[in-house]
Order: C-alpha cells, then sequence, then structure tokens
C-alpha cells in the first residue's frame, strides 16, 4: 500500500502559543505543539487535558428536557409503574441498557430490560416491543441509543399509555417524537456545552441527573464508568472534553474494579494481567458484545454484563465468545465475497463509491464487511441484504467524509435510515437498490476530495531519536486516551540506518525487527514493522531511509521503548 505523508503544520499565532504553553507546562515544545492542535492554548487548559477530573463534567441539566426527564422518573416510581429501559443491540445499546437498568434496580424493582432482535424486528424501536411493553403493563420506556427517528412506534405505544424517554445522539429529523423528554446532545435547539456523547453517555447523564434530584452521592456512580468508557471506545466518538474525562476514568474502573460481566469479558479476551486500553476494547472487548446481537440476541449481552455472580457471568461471557467464532467465520467468507463483487464491477477504478447488495447474506455482519471495503478501496461503502421484501444495511465511510449526508440525499428512496458522519444503517424496498446505487454515486462523486480517497499517514511532528528521551514518553503517556479528535501521535524521523541486526520475524516471515540509529545521535532504538518486510531488501544495502511511527511501551520488557512502523520510504 503506497501511503501519502501528511505533516501537519501550525500558523505561526499558534507556534508562539505552543511555545508559551511548553515553558509554562515543562513539557517538550514537540508536546505543546501537539496540544496546540487538539486546540488546547492555555496552561489551565493542558492541565484539564493531562488530568481529567471528575468535577469537571458538566451539570447534567444543562441539557434540554433532562428536568423533565428526571421528574417523570420520579413519579414512575412513587406511583410503582412498570417501567422498561429499551435500547438497540450494539454495544452503545447494550451498555447503555446496563448501565440505566443496574443503576435503578439498586432503588427499584418494578424495572424491566428489552433489546429488540436484529432480524425480527430491525433496528430501534419495534412495535413488536412495544406490544411486549402493553402485555406486561408498562407505563414509562426509557429508550437508550435509539428512539429519535421512531416516530410512529411511539405513537403507537403513546395511545395505549405509555410514557417515553428518549436518550439518544443520533442525528433527529424535524420531526421528534411524541415523548415526554428527548436527551439527544444532536438536537437542533440543544443546550448542552458536549455534543459528542456517546449513547450510554447520554443514558449515564440521565442517572446522573437522576442521582442529584434524589441527594444520591455521585460516588455511587462512579462503578458504571466502565460500560461507558466500552461505549464511548466501540461507538467511535470524539474522545475530547465530556468524553475524554468519562473514558480516561472509565478505563481506570475497567483496570480496577470492573463489574462482575465486564471481568468475564476481560478473562476470556486474555486481558487479565493488562493494562487496558481504548484500542483492547475497539479490538477485543466492543466484538464480542457485539457478537451477541449480530449472532443470537443482544439481550444476552446485556444479561452478562448486569450479572453478579462471576461463575455464571464466565459461562455467559464464554457463549458469548463462541458467538463472535462465529461471527469471524461469516466475516472472512463474506468480506471474501464482497471483494469478489466489488473486482467484477464496471468501470471501479472511476467510482468514488461502492454500492453491492446479495440478498444471502448475513445481516448481523454487513456493517463489518462495509469496514472492510473502506478500508481495501479507500471509498464509502453501502452492503446490503435482504430481510423479507427490503434490502437492509450498513454504510461506512472514509476519514473526513459525512456517509449520513449522502444517505439523506437519497432519502425520497429509502424505508428508513439514521446514524451518525462514519456509519449509517438503512432500508429500501429491493427494487431501489439500482436508483439508489446511481444516486449515492453521484453525490459522493461531488462532494468527496480526491485526497479522502487514498490512505493518508497524518503525521504530528518531525524528530530525532535524542528528542525521545524518558521524560518526553512520560509526558506522551498523559494523551491517553487515544480516540477520534485525540490520535495517538505519529512522528516522523529522517535518515535513519540499520544498525545491522534488523531481521524479519514472524510465522511467515512478514514482520521486520528493527534495530536502528540515525544521524544524530547513537541511540539505538528497537522497532517493529508488522507487515512490512518488502522493505528488509531496501534496509539491509545500509543506505538511509525515512520512518514514521508510534511510541510504544514495549509489552514483553516494562519500560522499555519501542517503535511501532507505520510506514518505510528511502530518504529523498
Amino acid at each position: 500500500m503506497n501511503h501519502k505523508w501528511n505533516y501537519l503544520t501550525i500558523t505561526p499565532e499558534q507556534e508562539e502559543i505552543s511555545q508559551t504553553l511548553a515553558s509554562e507546562t515543562g513539557i517538550s515544545p514537540v508536546l505543546a505543539r501537539l496540544l496546540v492542535k487538539r486546540g488546547i492554548e492555555t496552561s489551565s487548559e493542558a492541565k484539564k487535558f493531562f488530568r481529567p477530573q471528575l468535577p469537571d463534567l458538566h451539570d447534567p441539566f444543562l441539557m434540554n428536557d433532562m428536568d423533565v426527564a428526571v421528574e417523570r422518573l420520579n413519579e414512575a416510581m412513587g406511583k410503582k409503574e412498570r417501567i422498561l429501559v429499551y435500547g438497540d443491540y450494539d454495544v452503545d445499546g447494550t451498555t447503555s441498557v446496563a448501565l440505566v437498568y443496574k443503576f435503578l434496580q439498586q432503588f427499584y424493582s418494578n424495572i424491566d430490560y428489552y433489546i429488540p432482535d436484529r432480524y425480527e424486528e430491525g433496528y430501534g424501536v419495534s412495535i413488536k416491543g412495544m406490544d411486549y411493553a402493553v402485555e406486561t403493563d408498562v407505563k414509562l420506556i426509557i429508550v437508550l441509543d435509539c428512539g429519535i427517528k421512531a416516530v410512529e412506534e411511539i405513537t403507537y405505544a403513546k395511545e395505549r399509555g405509555i410514557d417515553f424517554i428518549i436518550c439518544d445522539h443520533h442525528v433527529p429529523d424535524e420531526v421528534l417524537p411524541p415523548a415526554v423528554a428527548i436527551l439527544n446532545p444532536k438536537r437542533e435547539d440543544n443546550t448542552y456545552p458536549y455534543v459528542h456523547l456517546s449513547g450510554c453517555g447520554v443514558g449515564f447523564k440521565f442517572m446522573q441527573a437522576f442521582a442529584i434530584n434524589n441527594g444520591i452521592e455521585f460516588h455511587n456512580l462512579i462503578p458504571l464508568l466502565d460500560l461507558v468508557a466500552v461505549s464511548v471506545a466501540s461507538d467511535i466518538v470524539p474522545i475530547m472534553g465530556e468524553n475524554r474525562i468519562l473514558t480516561h476514568h472509565g478505563l481506570k474502573q475497567l483496570n480496577s474494579n470492573p463489574s462482575v460481566g465486564l471481568k468475564a469479558i476481560i478473562d476470556i479476551c486474555g486481558l487479565t494481567e493488562k493494562d487496558i486500553t481504548v484500542s483492547d476494547i475497539v479490538f477485543k472487548i466492543g466484538p464480542r458484545i457485539n457478537a451477541s446481537g449480530r449472532i443470537q440476541n443482544g439481550k444476552e449481552a446485556v444479561d452478562l454484563l448486569i450479572e453478579k455472580d462471576f461463575s455464571l457471568a464466565l459461562e455467559k461471557a464464554n457463549q458469548i465468545n463462541q458467538y463472535n467464532e462465529t461471527r469471524k467465520d461469516l466475516d472472512k467468507n463474506m468480506t471474501e465475497e464482497a471483494n469478489n463483487i466489488v473486482t467484477d464491477l464496471e468501470g471501479l477504478a472511476d467510482r468514488r463509491s461502492i454500492v453491492i447488495y446479495n440478498e444471502n447474506w448475513h445481516k448481523g455482519v454487513i456493517g463489518i464487511v462495509a469496514s472492510r471495503l473502506t478500508e481495501v478501496y479507500y471509498r464509502p461503502a453501502v452492503v446490503l441484504t435482504r430481510t423479507d421484501d427490503m434490502a437492509t444495511g450498513s454504510a461506512r465511510s472514509v476519514s473526513g467524509f459525512d456517509v449520513y449526508k449522502a444517505i439523506e440525499h437519497c432519502r425520497d428512496l429509502l424505508e428508513n435510515f439514521g446514524g451518525h458522519t462514519y456509519a449509517a444503517g438503512l432500508s429500501m424496498k429491493v427494487e431501489n437498490v439500482p436508483l439508489f446505487t446511481e444516486r449515492f454515486e453521484a453525490f459522493v462523486a461531488e462532494h468527496i476530495m480526491p485526497e479522502q480517497m487514498s490512505p493518508v499517514i497524518d503525521i504530528e511532528a518531525v524528530i530525532d531519536f535524542r528528542d525521545i528521551t524518558p521524560k518526553f514518553v512520560s509526558d506522551l503517556k498523559k494523551f491517553n486516551p487515544y480516540g477520534p479528535d485525540n490520535n495517538k501521535p505519529i512522528f516522523c524521523t529522517h535518515h535513519v540506518y540499520d544498525y545491522g541486526t534488523s531481521k524479519v520475524v514472524g510465522r511467515d516471515q512478514e514482520h521486520i525487527k528493527l534495530e536502528l540509529v540515525d544521524n544524530k545521535s547513537n541511540n539505538v532504538m528497537n522497532g517493529i514493522a508488522f507487515g512490512q518486510s518488502s522493505h528488509v531488501r531496501y534496509i539491509k544495502t545500509k543506505r538511509s531511509f525515512d520512518i514514521c511511527y508510534t511510541i510504544e511501551e514495549n509489552t514483553h520488557k516494562r519500560g522499555e521503548i519501542q517503535l511501532q512502523i507505520e510506514d518505510i520510504k528511502p530518504t529523498e
């Protein structure tokens, strides 16, 4: 893969700010520039960034309708009404339901939870779910991570005497459902200072407001933060502002005292002795929770997340692990089939998007396949399958392109759609697929930038090996947790040489274990370049080359630094 290296720069004004920041905080000028690129310009902002504090969370009552939501919940509890906690079947939805249910269950027993079946009911609030609520005499439904577009279903249940509190973070339509309260920082008339909360984050703010209103100490909410961290990391929302505070403390909770259900998943993933990071959630914990809704039913994920008995939790985690193995097999086969379809597409080189449809594909895995296609072809991708007489699917995007807008542009062809910038779901009549493909392609072609369609590595700073001091590494660690809007910094060093000991490693000899020096110091740096063994011949010629990399702590030798090489190029 031929990556373009993009050197991120700052303006002269920002350079001045970064120098002041470096002298006031004692961090290196390189790291001060990194802060400025993240919108942090004063030493007090830097302090808040490096030491996220729970008291800095916003007042939950700043969110529209929060007072109404708390009042209605109090009323339901006062009247002993049956409450149903309802959520989506993905990680964000199941963690949201687990969080709200677990917290309220400590104070109230007439409460139940519900996750729709991906295959029978589809995404979001379903008529079947509403019928279940009517049958079980529910009077209040708290909807989490969905519901913002469920006008019809919520009207249906409201006519049957059920009230709703919606906690969502997806983009609303002009017409909002007839709920008692709608907690969503993406509302047009939003009054809340932070708009990027996950669905579980909105649920947490609701519980925070409920706690304040009922004189419940904040420390009772802290054990729920592990669920919030799992949702923020898995839902790929920005990890800055309030999400940074929630994720920082959620990771602390996950590492020191996770809930029984998450502890069981951590064991199954082999993460027990490890310091769990955002990427462990994204690649190990999240996919297992998700697999439950993809292969069976998301309710099983909630059963696990609220379990109090560890041996039962381990049984459930093992079951979910099995679903994940099944998911991997499906994913592998479907990705191969999808790649074959894409390579056969007419005029692929000229297309700006990919839309593919196969009525036999497994609905639970199409989102993953769409992600794989965007990674391989660097274009927004929509993957569709057939459910009854509908084509339903998932869309994924490339960096900087809003796929939700592209889908919204074709809304007259759709029965349903929802999501955000980089991921969306949609359904349409099967006969509309060809026209949708055409219209979606036209919109993408008009709005996508050429640079969004090729792999780019954003380089934060050019440094020498002598800059990588123990203090530099320890200050860099404070940039954690990484995620959107605060990506792990990629550095570049020019004119490096093989120390003479670099070698190819790996089962198929596909990686390079590097020992490198640069021309400014005698420091020998260890590095690993995954899947880049094609460069080894050049490296061994003793000529100089440039590398871009992230700085990692060697997992096998604590305290030792290792460069994870992203790309290698001969020095020009």
